[in-house]
């Protein structure tokens, strides 16, 4: 089993980066930005620096914008080249507990039932007045009655979100009113069924094999937005192919980067205005005789159609799937 661990990153190598880089049964794969000092460095780590980049021969590589979180996708392409069965993303400013891990991707776990729409999976994990960013602001009061709509069921889990202790992924409009910390109580796995719906970011991230193509991080959207539209573009997606997203407690704690709040809350509008509007473009779009590729690329035309991503955002898309689809001709085994 190859797994990998996928980071970018703007700064020296940091107490994230080197404590994943220990985990000996990962390859960690950083990818430098501009912004990266040139002379980055650390053990055990696969470090693409912008310099090789620049000098690559990919014609997609000069397609991904500068200064972006989507070039994590360049790592993302270096692990399924390297036949990769699991890709997990982070950060570089989420340090792993000792117990770092993720639940096998097949299994019995406790389960939310299918069709309960927008769900705050954090109101399982602590009692505190907190969301997880891209939540719908219209639905922060609705209560969540988790212990009456829960069982014990064998699944399969196409994605993991585990949770970050400390400075959770929250939006701006939580840091501005209240950016108290929290500590997540230690509970069981929850996944969430079909139709049932919660947003998941970037941070500690676990994805198996054939949902690689949902890797892809919209590069035409802002900062911000990016991962959360991946994560619920991704969900109906999962449900046509039979998966699901599972969430687990706490296995990092975060040591967040400095952040200007005012310009984090610029940049997640986007998240405050277009959550619902997605998922809906995302389940017309989406169909269970399609591939997971074709529903991806279908789900970004639906987006076109609503004014949510802009055409240079379909055109990157169908680059990232024909990379993918080069890489799938070397795998006789996998087709997505």
């Amino acid at each position: 089993m190859k797994q990998f661990i996928v980071i970018t990153t703007i700064n020296s190598p940091t107490k994230s980066v080197k404590a994943f880089a220990e985990r000996r049964d990962y390859h960690l794969i950083v990818v430098g930005d501009k912004k990266t000092p040139e002379a980055w460095s650390n053990p055990n780590t696969e470090f693409i620096s912008a310099r090789e980049q620049q000098h690559s021969e990919s014609k997609w590589m000069p397609l991904l914008p500068w200064n972006h979180y989507s070039r994590k996708m360049v790592g993302y392409l270096s692990a399924i080249e390297q036949g990769a069965h699991i890709i997990i993303d982070t950060d570089d400013d989420n340090i792993p507990y000792n117990q770092w891990d993720f639940p096998d991707f097949e299994g019995v776990f406790e389960t939310l039932k299918e069709g309960m729409g927008f769900f705050n999976v954090y109101t399982y994990f602590t009692n505190q007045k907190i969301w997880p960013r891209g939540f719908p602001l219209n639905r922060i009061n609705e209560p969540n009655d988790t212990f009456d709509s829960i069982s014990r069921t064998r699944i399969s889990i196409g994605v993991w979100q585990g949770l970050a202790n400390g400075d959770p992924d929250v939006d701006a409009i939580y840091r501005l009113i209240d950016n108290g910390s929290c500590m997540f109580e230690d509970k069981e796995p929850i996944v969430l069924g079909s139709e049932t719906v919660c947003p998941f970011n970037s941070q500690n991230t676990d994805y198996r094999k054939e949902l690689f193509p949902l890797l892809y991080l919209p590069a035409y959207v802002t900062f911000r937005f990016t991962d959360i539209l991946r994560g619920l573009v991704a969900q109906p997606i999962m449900w046509a192919a039979g998966y699901h997203l599972g969430f687990i407690g706490a296995t990092v704690f975060q040591e967040r980067n400095f952040h200007d709040y005012m310009k984090d809350f610029e940049s997640e509008i986007p998240c405050y205005l277009y959550a619902e509007k997605v998922m809906e473009s995302c389940c017309k779009a989406t169909k269970a005789t399609d591939s997971v590729a074709d529903n991806l690329y279908n789900s970004y035309e639906e987006l076109l159609k609503q004014g949510i991503v802009v055409d240079n955002e379909v055109s990157f898309l169908s680059e990232w799937l024909r990379q993918l689809q080069l890489l799938d001709h070397k795998d006789d085994k996998q087709s997505y």
